[in-house]
């Protein structure tokens, strides 16, 4: 899995397909006895060992239902039994890259000068952080703080006034994980 940068929700993976260009359903592994049988997607799993599918080809899909249109065939006989992760995977990989660099420009832009406060803020908390924990931590609760007053208000009157859809090509990320984060900045106000 890769997880995004600034594409909140935008988890991506390499997604397979067969010879007929059809996306095979997930790889069920019997554990021994047990009425759970957990499914897995994992690309590698595809090899055709057993009864499970062969897949001819991969690509990068996302959480967000996107699914790359480059696809790239798989050398099962470079894939390593052991260590699958060795296998090239950098394709689909670039592909959902810039699949997340889309979503984050389409996003609202933070005003030049704070996104330039919140750099200079990051590196110096990090300095502080290395030498200093227990400031490093009082000033992540001022952080808090300002995130408890004015998330709360803003996440209402987004709900308000945008639909989820809006507010989540606003803010770069899933509708899914859009709303956890309206959830999350609405609940300081009960607290």
């Amino acid at each position: 899995m890769w997880e995004p940068d600034g594409a909140e929700g935008h988890v991506g993976r390499v997604g397979v397909l067969l010879d007929d260009g059809s996306v095979p359903g997930p790889v069920y592994i019997d554990i021994g006895s047990g009425a759970h049988i957990p499914s897995c997607t994992d690309w590698w799993l595809y090899n055709g060992s057993g009864r499970r599918p062969l897949a001819g080809r991969m690509r990068a899909v996302c959480a967000c239902g996107w699914s790359g249109t480059t696809t790239y065939p798989i050398d099962w006989t470079r894939v390593e039994e052991d260590e699958p992760h060795r296998y090239g995977t950098s394709g689909p990989a670039k592909d959902w890259q810039s699949h997340t660099r889309a979503m984050v420009a389409q996003a609202v832009p933070v005003p030049e000068d704070v996104a330039c406060l919140i750099s200079q803020l990051r590196q110096r908390l990090d300095e502080i952080e290395a030498s200093d924990i227990l400031t490093a931590l009082r000033i992540v609760g001022e952080l808090d703080s300002i995130v408890e007053t004015e998330g709360s208000y803003a996440a209402r009157e987004a709900r308000r006034t945008h639909t989820d859809q809006e507010v989540a090509a606003a803010l770069g990320g899933t509708e899914k994980a859009t709303a956890a984060r309206l959830r999350r900045y609405d609940s300081h106000r009960y607290i």
